[in-house]
């Protein structure tokens, strides 16, 4: 990462119900990156709440409320999403607020002056459950092609944006700059999707009042209102210094499902404008019940509140980063998540904290020993830029499979040694420095982990009495022989208490 502060996105999520498991799987990946950015410098972790649209109008009328009501009640829920799950964010932007469309508006002045805008009639289909317009040509069996639902015939003057005219520099781009769209599988079908032509894009809308009020009348398509979330954000138009200082994004969090707007329209409005694109996408994949993707609309959702309070929120995020490479889809179920915390929390890293400080209590009266050999300094020496670099990569899982080396090394250690035997013995010199091994590795645990599990991580760090130390410099933090000898360790309860089958 450089010296420029590093800006991470969620998408902003469509309010028209509440969030499911999905939803905290996206912000928890965006913060796992933010709290290892704030490590080496600046960061900004940006989300929000998508809040127009038909779909949004649809469900307060159905609440019997205005859609503003709707939206400021439904927008309190998904903030209480991110705090459940400890979502360090920066900004939390709402689509229905006057920072926002007053940019939005000028984005659409801006666009119509460089012709990048124009009037036309427009005849086809629309989704209303993807806010999607469809050409005949691109339906499956008369159904939308992302969601196979019906489709409504529109016919409407509206605003529509030149979006074919950006086709060729969007295949040099992507032909010049193979990381653009991340994983391979999201590349290659947009690479296919340009190949294929692009059409110019509605981007208003006549018959529907809930949107971003536009000038002679009408609303903003949701779509583009809700792109440009990522720039209205951080002051385009508004406070260049600031928006200099984030722009262009280094990485966009999406679903795949959204993978078009993101990496086709998106680049293409941002050059109209003369701004840069976004450094990165990477669409992820899918959680599935049985093979099915979670989504409301199947009713196979997880309520994320209660999953946080039966498991544990840093438990669901521990077990959504490890389980699968962050990319592809992978399949939940209550069971795995029970013994991903059973065994990797429990047994491998709760247990080791737990033995740890039992012993140095029993035998060290719970001070740490002086610092005596640098085996494990030497061996895993390289263990946090190694992790960094998975991080930086998105191989969430592969960092933590890192991590987990040095948890098994510990464990292993007080396995192999048998610290009792070494006091039984009286081998003082070696018994301190397994002592001081297990307490510094476990400093170094809380480091490494705090991106990824941040209550327990600081949890680790209090029962070691090294106190709030999580925001140090990485590569600083991670110096073997860092911990001070005579520290007084607290102990404390079990970091994750078995859970029964």
């Amino acid at each position: 990462m450089s010296d420029r502060a590093y800006y991470v996105t969620t998408p902003i999520y469509y309010i028209n119900s509440v969030p499911h498991i999905g939803h905290a799987y996206t912000s928890i990946a965006a913060d796992v990156l933010a709290r290892y950015a704030r490590t080496r410098g600046q960061a900004f972790l940006l989300t929000g709440t998508d809040e127009h649209g038909q779909k949004v109008a649809n469900a307060a009328a159905e609440a019997g409320v205005s859609p503003q009501a709707w939206t400021d009640r439904m927008a309190a829920t998904w903030q209480s999403l991110c705090r459940r799950y400890e979502i360090s964010y920066d900004d939390f932007i709402r689509t229905t607020e006057e920072r926002h469309q007053s940019v939005c508006v000028e984005v659409f002045e801006r666009l119509k002056v460089s012709g990048d805008i124009y009037v036309g009639k427009y005849e086809g289909w629309y989704c209303t459950y993807d806010e999607t317009f469809w050409l005949e040509s691109k339906l499956v069996d008369g159904r939308c092609p992302e969601c196979r639902r019906d489709v409504q015939w529109l016919s409407e003057d509206n605003w529509f944006f030149a979006l074919s005219r950006y086709r060729d520099r969007l295949l040099e781009h992507y032909r010049t700059h193979p990381d653009f769209v991340r994983p391979q599988r999201a590349y290659n079908e947009m690479l296919a999707t340009l190949e294929g032509g692009l059409d110019d894009l509605c981007i208003s809308r006549t018959n529907l009042d809930w949107g971003v009020p536009l000038p002679g009348g009408g609303v903003m398509y949701v779509w583009l209102d809700a792109l440009l979330n990522y720039i209205t954000a951080i002051g385009w138009s508004r406070d260049e210094e600031r928006f200099r200082r984030y722009w262009p994004a280094d990485v966009h969090l999406i679903g795949k499902e959204i993978a078009r707007f993101h990496t086709i329209i998106w680049p293409a409005v941002l050059w109209a404008l003369g701004l840069p694109e976004p450094k990165s996408i990477f669409a992820h994949g899918w959680l599935t019940i049985e093979g099915e993707k979670i989504s409301k609309s199947r009713g196979n959702v997880f309520d994320p509140f209660a999953t946080a309070d039966f498991f544990g929120a840093d438990t669901v995020r521990y077990f959504l980063l490890r389980e699968a490479p962050f990319g592809a889809d992978f399949s939940w179920s209550d069971e795995k998540v029970r013994q991903r915390r059973n065994s990797d929390l429990g047994n491998d890293l709760g247990n080791l904290l737990r033995r740890s400080l039992t012993m140095l209590q029993r035998y060290r009266d719970g001070i740490v020993p002086p610092v005596a050999g640098a085996s494990f300094g030497e061996r895993f020496g390289d263990l946090g830029e190694r992790t960094a670099g998975r991080i930086v990569e998105l191989d969430f899982r592969g960092a933590l499979a890192e991590i987990w080396e040095l948890v098994s090394a510990l464990n292993r250690a007080i396995d192999e040694q048998k610290p009792w035997r070494l006091y039984e013995q009286g081998a003082q010199h070696e018994l301190d420095a397994l002592l001081y091994t297990l307490c510094e590795g476990l400093r170094w645990l809380g480091h490494l982990l705090a991106p990824f599990i941040p209550a327990k991580a600081a949890e680790i760090h209090q029962q070691l009495g090294v106190g709030d130390e999580l925001g140090r410099n990485w590569n600083e933090a991670l110096r073997w022989g860092d911990l001070t000898a005579g520290q007084q360790t607290r102990g404390g309860e079990p970091l994750f208490p078995r859970l029964l089958d």
